[in-house]
This record gives C-alpha cells, structure tokens and sequence, in this order.
C-alpha cells in the first residue's frame, strides 16, 4: 500500500481510476470548499473516505504539507515498453490533435530527484506526450513527492519502467520510432528539428546529462541554445520547452518548417532501426 498526500494528488489518483484506492482521509477540523468537493468526488466514485486529525494525517504522510487529504492507493502497476509501443487508448481531442496522428514519448535517463521527475509528469501530460520510459535503477521511483510535484498529473501519464534504457531504445527504434536526445554540444538546434515523426525525446542526468551508451544510441542529439553565461537549463525547464515545440509544430498543417537553413530532419537519418 502506497500513501499519497495533498488534494491534487488524491482527487486525480480518484478521478484517474489507474488504481484501487484503498480509502481517502480527510482532516475533520479543515471544512473548506476543495475538501468538500473532494469527499464528494469520492462518494460519486465510491471511495470510502475517513475523518482523521491533522495530527495523525501528517504522521501518515511524513510531512505537514498535505493539504488536509491522505489517500492509502495499492501500488502502481508499470507497463512494459510492448505496452507503450502498442496503440495508445483513445486521446482527448485536443490531444489528437496537437500529435496529428505521430506518437510522442518521452525517456529519462536516471533521474533522480523527485521534483524534476513530478515537473517532467506535469509537462507531460500537458504536451499530450503518449508515454514515459523511467530505468528501474539510478533513477528517482514515483513516490508521493513525485506525484505531489506533478499535482496529480502522475496518475493520469503512462509509465513504463524497463531495467535497460538502451534496450528500450532500441526496441522503440525497431518501432520505427526515432531516438532524440537533447544535448548542450548537439546539433540542430531543437527548433530547427520537424517533430511531426514518431519520436522518443531522451533526457539525461541532472548536471551530467546522457549516458554515453545512451547518447550514442540516439539518432539526432538537439540543443538548446543560450545567450546568457550558463551552458544548460535545470533538465525539467530544458524537456518542457522542447516538448511544448514539438507540441506546437505537431499541431500544425505538415509542410516545411520556414527556416533559413535546411530543416535537420531532411538530412539522411542515421541510426533507425539499428
């Protein structure tokens, strides 16, 4: 049994209905109006909810920043990369539409501090990306504070947690699939890019970036160019504003990108399928 913590988390792990929620705790001296939507939320879904002190909601969570809502959910059961790879369930409209039809996934390459891995879930599921690769070692678990961070958005993305990352990979490539990484000495630039393909984005440790065996597994490495002295963006900044490109170009008519050079995706790729 897993504990999660603060009214986002709980009322989206409810709404979400990814797992069996074992009961939802509420403190019984906070009455306001979000507590009252969520125990009703919960008695639409048919959750069984319990009135505790903040006192013991706070020992349960191991933390005083819940928000006056605890929820006891059964673990979160991962998918396999054949999962991800296999047709996706039906998409809001909105999403069809900003992925015109492409799949979007998006790799991390050990992770490990929980606050990227939530922020990392949040754009996530607000760019419409149809799936994430989290290794099994090295990397941060989607713990309470992951899906706190995420606001919630953690029980809605789909996650697939794989012991070998390059395997992975190389499985999505054989999908035809092509393999992204964003590095700061890559090249093109990431808005020179067409991301109107199937595509995996692959981003890397904070501070040290990709794995070099994951770096040579990707077809293109993209960077983000900087005008000011630092040389990168904290890595949950850096995956948002390439994956909302990506979301932007996808949302658009497929023709040519207007640039002033060749868009980098009508070079030969090398690497597919290898």
């Amino acid at each position: 049994m897993e504990v999660l913590y603060g009214l986002h988390p709980v009322e989206e792990a409810v709404r979400s209905g990814a797992r069996r929620l074992d009961c939802v705790l509420l403190a019984r001296e906070r009455g306001d109006a979000r507590l009252e939507r969520l125990a009703q939320l919960c008695r639409d879904a048919n959750v069984r909810i319990t009135l505790e002190s903040r006192d013991q909601l706070t020992r349960m969570a191991h933390t005083d920043a819940h928000q006056g809502a605890v929820a006891l959910v059964r673990e979160r059961a991962f998918l396999t990369i054949e999962d991800l790879l296999a047709p996706s369930p039906a998409k809001k409209s909105t999403s069809d539409a900003a992925t015109s039809g492409h799949r979007f996934f998006l790799a991390l390459d050990g992770i490990e501090d929980p606050h990227n891995l939530g922020a990392l879930l949040r754009t996530a599921d607000g760019a419409g990306i149809d799936g994430v690769v989290l290794p099994e070692r090295r990397a941060a678990p989607v713990s309470a504070t992951v899906a706190k961070t995420s606001a919630g958005a953690s029980e809605h993305v789909r996650i697939a947690r794989v012991t070998n990352l390059v395997r992975a990979l190389e499985q999505m490539k054989q999908a035809n699939v092509w393999v992204l990484g964003l590095d700061e000495r890559g090249t093109p630039d990431y808005t020179d890019f067409d991301f109107r393909t199937d595509c995996v984005l692959v981003l890397g440790r904070e501070g040290a970036g990709l794995h070099d065996l994951v770096k040579k597994t990707c077809d293109h490495l993209l960077r983000i160019p900087m005008a000011g002295m630092v040389s990168s963006l904290n890595v949950s900044v850096a995956g948002a504003v390439v994956m909302y490109e990506a979301m932007r170009q996808r949302s658009q008519p497929a023709q040519p990108i207007p640039s002033s050079k060749p868009a980098a995706s009508t070079k030969p790729r090398k690497g597919l399928g290898s």
